[in-house]
């Protein structure tokens, strides 16, 4: 029997509810399920992010490590098997994906080396150079057909704006979102075609294994897929490892790798600004993130 872990379980019933309540409850009897219809066996404690449950396995056929990934299918991770596949062809520097039950989103991945996420780096900079470099290979693929859009995203960013900035207690936090949807707003029109990850963090990258010959290989995973401007994909470079003093040199330094123009990628990172604002104040929280509108102040000149 496997235990879903309590994080897990809270971060399910926060996020979607009563039916996260009940996929948490589900969860052991699914993982049970695909265990023994794809040949697995259980190989080391079980992971989980946000949403999802991962279970190291290894493969009885051929003895092949893997990870069974159990996760809630929703507008975020429909694509993400899709997306797999199309980086995959493209050699792009992702998680491989070996098996995949369509109706209930389970996938059974490539195993990486869980001890070794890009978080353990202790050069920040250089960990930013590897984040910066995975995302130059994922950019450079364009999004197939059906992939959630970018234009609809910033289309409804836009339209819940002005009554979500009422909403924020600070008057400079307030006119700080406003030009941000103003940013945004001056690029909507060219969304950009390329498929991007959308959630790339410094804990979204891990080392290749050892076993597999890839132990010097660092390795996307756990994309939320998404089709348009690669500045849109900066932020979490930004705001994770935090250190205001960094801010403008991370910037310039994803601007120069992804070969962006730099206006472009400040507009689109200044949405993605929006778009966690937004998700807080839905949440009923009244004001910005503190490091959120730091990143914003300095890319609007205002720090």
């Amino acid at each position: 029997m496997i235990d879903v872990p309590d994080d897990l379980a809270v971060n399910l019933r926060d996020h979607k509810g009563a039916a996260g309540r009940e996929f948490a409850v589900a969860l052991p009897g699914l993982a049970g399920r695909f265990l023994e219809e794809w040949g697995l066996r259980p190989d080391g404690d079980v992971m989980c992010g946000m949403c999802a449950l991962v279970v190291p396995v290894v493969r009885e056929a051929d003895g092949l490590g893997a990870a069974l990934k159990l996760q809630m299918v929703d507008a975020e991770t429909v694509d993400e098997p899709v997306a797999l596949r199309v980086w995959g062809a493209a050699d792009a520097g992702v998680v491989g994906l070996l098996e995949h039950d369509a109706a209930t989103g389970t996938m059974l991945l490539e195993r990486l080396d869980e001890r070794r996420p890009l978080t353990g780096l202790a050069d920040a900079r250089e960990a930013v150079r590897v984040l910066a470099e995975s995302l130059a290979r994922l950019v450079r693929v364009p999004a197939p057909p059906g992939v959630r859009r970018l234009a609809d995203e910033a289309a409804r960013m836009l339209a819940e704006t002005p009554g979500a900035a009422a909403a924020l207690e600070d008057a400079d936090e307030r006119r700080l979102l406003l030009d941000c949807a103003a940013a945004v707003r001056e690029v909507a029109g060219e969304p950009g075609d390329r498929l991007l990850h959308w959630d790339l963090h410094y804990a979204n990258i891990l080392a290749g294994r050892a076993e597999e010959g890839r132990a010097d290989e660092w390795v996307a995973l756990d994309p939320k897929p998404l089709a348009g401007d690669p500045g849109f994909e900066l932020f979490p470079a930004l705001d994770q490892r935090f250190d205001a003093s960094e801010v403008r040199w991370r910037f310039d330094l994803l601007c120069g790798v992804l070969e962006l123009d730099r206006e472009r990628a400040r507009a689109w990172t200044l949405g993605r600004v929006l778009q966690n604002a937004l998700w807080g104040i839905r949440r009923g929280r009244p004001r910005l993130f503190a490091d959120h509108a730091e990143i914003a102040r300095q890319l609007l000149g205002r720090d």
